[in-house]
């Protein structure tokens, strides 16, 4: 049974993807390219093959494509393919291989973007370790200070006690010297020194002219009311001026004479006040009692003779019913002229004033206590 041709199965068109912004038309073959028949060999018993099927041209929708994909060039026409013998002798169309897929345009290469400057990185890093570093010696730093700072406040303490006690010590010190030197200077005041004592005491001892009798007399004390000098003496020695009804006498001094005047005696106690307006230094009286034993210097002008300057000790302090009041025994020499003459400590201060002495004996001198003659007339 001899079966007629089988016609040629018709292709569907095929759907290609493409561009997404670009449409590929695929274009259909001509009508008159048909599918070649192929020659069947005589004596076969074929039929005459079938005709040809025209492959209906289709349009392919557009795909879309990727960014940066350049369009192909478009599909078709497809050259006719020739029919192939099936086995068997029988003939049929070879179906076109349409492509099921076209395949997807070469990506565009895009511009690589600037890769990552490793330097800035790095610069990056090396600020980083670099303020860590610095923040860790800053910390140190303040760390140090603070324990220096504690140290030297500690250190400053220490000192301000060791100071504190060095003040204390050199305050104690000081008293302690203080107290020695006052020591030294009373034992050097005790300390006997006729010639610096006669050196106070001269400027202000005088020889005294009354009449026919020659004496001594001293100032005494502070400058008088009136701007002059008070000035002590005995009775004995102006006595003659003053029972004549005299009251000025003459004191001289580095050879000049000053008048001075007869203010007021004390007859039993030998004693005469004088003023003269002349300015001169007062000696100081002594407060303190004189000892046995006492150095002492008289200063007078024995004989007339000025600036006559003797040394001893006071022997007693004698109690003389007579004169009416204790009297200082003393060994200094005096002769006639010392009278009214000052006896002096070793502090240049007067202790008494030269009177007499006995007679017939040596180193016999007697002295009133000045404490009595200030009593007396306030002048000291």
């Amino acid at each position: 049974m001899t079966t007629g041709p089988e016609p040629a199965a018709p292709v569907a068109p095929a759907t290609v993807p493409v561009h997404p912004q670009v449409a590929v038309p695929v274009q259909a073959a001509p009508v008159d390219q048909r599918m070649p028949q192929v020659p069947m060999p005589p004596g076969s018993g074929h039929p005459a093959p079938a005709q040809p099927v025209p492959v209906p041209a289709q349009p392919i929708p557009a795909q879309p494509q990727p960014y940066g994909a350049v369009p192909t060039q478009p599909l078709g026409p497809f050259p006719p393919r020739p029919l192939t013998a099936a086995p068997g002798g029988v003939p049929h169309a070879v179906p076109i291989p349409v492509p099921s897929a076209i395949p997807a345009p070469p990506a565009v290469p895009m511009p690589p973007a600037p890769p990552r400057s490793r330097g800035g990185l790095r610069r990056l890093a090396r600020w980083d370790v670099l303020t860590s570093i610095l923040t860790v010696l800053l910390v140190a730093t303040v760390v140090w200070q603070s324990v220096t700072i504690a140290g030297l406040s500690s250190d400053l303490d220490g000192l301000r006690s060791r100071l504190d006690a060095d003040r204390q010590a050199a305050a104690q010190a000081q008293q302690a010297a203080d107290t020695r030197i006052g020591a030294l200077e009373k034992k050097a005041g005790e300390a006997f020194d006729a010639e610096h004592v006669a050196a106070a005491v001269l400027p202000s001892v005088f020889r005294v002219e009354a009449g026919d009798y020659t004496g001594t007399a001293f100032a005494v004390g502070p400058a008088a009311a009136g701007g002059g000098t008070n000035l002590f003496t005995n009775f004995h020695v102006v006595a003659q001026v003053w029972n004549q009804g005299g009251r000025t006498v003459k004191i001289t001094r580095d050879g000049q004479r000053f008048d001075a005047k007869i203010l007021a005696v004390n007859k039993l106690r030998d004693v005469a006040h004088l003023q003269t307006t002349a300015k001169f230094t007062g000696l100081t009286v002594a407060t303190e009692t004189v000892r046995p034993g006492q150095q002492i210097v008289v200063v007078g002008a024995p004989l007339g003779l000025t600036d006559t300057v003797t040394t001893g000790v006071v022997s007693a302090l004698r109690e003389d019913e007579d004169e009416a009041g204790p009297m200082i025994q003393f060994d200094a020499a005096i002769n006639p002229g010392n009278s009214g003459g000052p006896v002096i400590n070793g502090s240049s201060q007067v202790v008494g004033i030269a009177v007499a002495k006995y007679t017939g004996a040596e180193g016999l001198g007697l002295a009133i206590p000045i404490a009595d003659a200030c009593k007396q007339f306030k002048v000291c």
